[in-house]
């Protein structure tokens, strides 16, 4: 540990499994005090978060009495990070509107509520670092029956932009990571739908993703961590707008 967040405040969403929960231990470890987030709350409570809060970033007054409470104990966010998000599966021949619109709100419309209701204190203080969690299949690589997902994550990729652009010169960085396919509790809920669905076995259907990262394993949930870290630390202070690829070769 080397403290490289320290006296930092942080707020990370989807902080219960997977990469938000990563990325939280990751950031406590390194100092930073830690706001961890998730709709299943129970999920935190072996966290040694800050603070544990239950969070529905598809509710807008969720949000906004999240943003109000955490204003009036600790000011200003330094980080927020988004990592909230759904992998929906099909073509654009299966999917309906009403998967189209959830797909939305989760992984983009979440972020820019998130965004725009902790934005302003960072501008008021002129200092604060955003992390967007795109993924390497968006506008970088399409791969087949992830039509919905492509189309958000390539969304959050120029939702990054935008606002790395707009508020560059008020002390704002704005990145987005783009992880190729990692290890986690949702991959496995996928290979069980996957395997119910083709009929195979759940090891021939995780093989099948194995088999697109270029690497020949899937990533962890700690190696997309360390980049997130990275962009959260004065490390990374000149480095705004940019969609950070940790894919194990995917975009190749």
């Amino acid at each position: 540990m080397s403290n490289r967040l320290q006296n930092k405040v942080a707020l990370v969403t989807a902080a219960g499994q997977g990469i938000g929960r990563a990325i939280a231990e990751a950031f406590i470890a390194e100092g930073a005090s830690v706001i961890a987030t998730d709709l299943a709350d129970d999920k935190l409570k072996d966290l040694k978060a800050k603070q544990q809060r239950k969070l529905d970033v598809l509710a807008q007054d969720n949000i906004d009495a999240l943003a109000k409470a955490i204003a009036s104990e600790f000011g200003a966010l330094d980080i927020l990070v988004n990592g909230a998000g759904y992998v929906a599966n099909g073509s654009v021949l299966d999917c309906t509107d009403k998967d189209w619109d959830f797909s939305f709100d989760l992984n983009v419309k979440s972020m820019h509520r998130m965004i725009k209701a902790f934005l302003p204190a960072m501008l008021e203080k002129k200092s604060g670092v955003i992390v967007n969690i795109s993924s390497a299949v968006s506008s970088i690589r399409g791969v087949p029956n992830r039509y919905a997902y492509g189309a958000t994550k390539a969304a959050v990729i120029g939702l990054t932009k935008s606002v790395a652009a707009d508020f560059i010169k008020q002390g704002i960085r704005c990145n987005a990571i783009c992880p190729g396919t990692i290890e986690s509790p949702s991959l496995e809920e996928r290979i069980a739908q996957a395997s119910k669905a083709t009929g195979k076995s759940t090891d021939a259907v995780r093989q099948d993703f194995i088999g697109r990262q270029p690497m020949g394993r899937l990533g962890r949930a700690q190696e997309v961590a360390a980049l997130a870290l990275f962009l959260a630390s004065d490390e990374a202070s000149y480095i705004t707008g940019q969609a950070h690829l940790v894919d194990g070769g995917m975009a190749l």
